[in-house]
């Protein structure tokens, strides 16, 4: 397992941007590949974006594809949320996870980020 800390959340205005961030401890990063998760109060916590190990593969959930971009510094040991053209349906707590590339399940959560969008 690797420990993982978000960071960047905050309050935003529709259509306005904001970055997230996810630190990774360890010295193995790039033996993982990294995502974002969010969920919003009383909802189920659902998929947001991916990116593999060398950065080179991502998706995205249907309803943020074209609006966040998923990325990563392996030399830093942080993988990135960008998302802009925020909606108020975007509100949520962001969690980042972790899934070493031999396992079909992710086994690493950071707390959360609350991201909230205003009208």
């Amino acid at each position: 397992q690797v420990q993982l800390v978000e960071s960047g959340g905050g309050l935003v205005q529709a259509g306005g941007s904001l970055r997230l961030s996810c630190a990774a401890s360890g010295r193995t990063f790039s033996n993982y590949n990294m995502a974002w998760f969010r969920q919003a109060p009383g909802k189920e916590r659902e998929f947001v974006a991916r990116i593999v190990r060398s950065g080179g593969l991502t998706n995205y959930a249907d309803s943020v594809k074209g609006r966040f971009t998923i990325s990563r510094d392996n030399a830093k040991n942080t993988v990135y949320l960008q998302m802009s053209s925020l909606k108020p349906e975007d509100t949520a707590v962001y969690y980042c996870a972790a899934r070493p590339y031999y396992n079909d399940a992710y086994d690493s959560w950071g707390q959360g980020t609350q991201v909230t969008v205003s009208s």
